[in-house]
């Protein structure tokens, strides 16, 4: 019977820092979030297609502050950390509600509540080097009442 698992520092130093990024995000720390990424990072948010690229540091800071000014109260759930080489995937459940217009949305005062898939690449100094995020952007905007 087998009751360990092995796991390599960089792993675990990789898992740490995923989860050190949702609760920054919990806290609404976006200066924690993106700090933990390389300088040169990028983020793409999947759903908004190329107009959901950009660095890390400068377009992704921008997105999670408008978030969190949007949905003051935002949270998420990590539901589950799956680890491939360099990269780690983040089921997470992220809620919030509506408390200004966001994108193009106007705020009802709507509360979502949305499973999003974080791709997480990491570099040799286990910072983020690129960040994938997807979810149900329709379901979302149905949600929000739109």
């Amino acid at each position: 019977m087998q009751t360990t698992q092995h796991q390599s520092v960089s792993e675990l130093s990789r898992q740490g820092a995923c989860l050190a990024f949702f609760t920054a995000y919990d806290d609404l720390d976006t200066a924690r979030m993106i700090g933990l990424a390389s300088p040169d990072a990028t983020v793409h948010f999947l759903p908004l297609g190329n107009d959901g690229k950009g660095t890390f540091w400068e377009f992704g800071k921008v997105v999670w502050d408008l978030l969190i000014d949007c949905f003051p109260d935002i949270s998420n759930t990590v539901d589950k950390l799956t680890t491939d080489d360099d990269t780690i995937t983040a089921n997470v459940t992220i809620g919030g509600t509506q408390a200004k217009d966001f994108m193009g949305i106007v705020s009802k005062g709507c509360r979502f509540n949305s499973d999003h898939i974080f791709v997480f690449q990491f570099n040799e100094a286990d910072q983020i080097q690129h960040l994938t995020i997807n979810w149900n952007h329709a379901g979302f905007v149905k949600q929000l009442g739109s």
